[in-house]
C-alpha cells in the first residue's frame, strides 16, 4: 500500500478550506466534519489498487485529479508514495494554480 504524503500547498489548501466550510456554515463541526471526509476520501484513493482519477498531463507531469463534492483533489503516484499535491475548489481557473514551462 502507498504511503499517503500530503505537500505543504495541500496541507495549506485544507486549512483554508476548513477556515471556508466553518465560516459558511458558522460550526467548526461542520468544518471539521467535511476536512475529515475529505482526507478520508484521500486516504481511500491512496489505498485502491491501479491509477485512479482523471489524467492532468496538460498541468504537470503525472499529475491526476478525483472530485470531491465541489472540490477537485489533484495528485500524483511517486513509487510507493500517494502525493497530495493541491485541492482546489472545481469552480475556479485551475491552470493558474499550475506553473507552465512555456521554455
Amino acid at each position: 500500500m502507498p504511503r499517503l504524503r500530503y505537500t505543504p500547498r495541500a496541507v495549506r489548501d485544507l486549512r483554508s478550506i476548513l477556515q471556508y466550510v466553518t465560516r459558511e456554515s458558522g460550526s467548526i463541526d461542520v468544518g471539521s466534519a467535511f476536512v475529515a471526509r475529505l482526507r478520508a476520501r484521500c486516504k481511500e484513493l491512496a489505498i485502491l489498487p491501479g491509477q485512479m482519477g482523471r489524467p492532468r498531463f496538460e498541468l504537470l507531469p503525472d499529475l491526476r485529479s478525483f472530485a470531491f463534492r465541489s472540490y477537485i483533489i489533484f495528485f500524483r503516484y511517486r513509487d510507493d508514495v500517494f502525493e497530495i499535491i493541491a485541492i482546489i475548489e472545481g469552480h475556479r481557473d485551475v491552470e493558474r494554480h499550475f506553473p507552465h514551462d512555456d521554455g
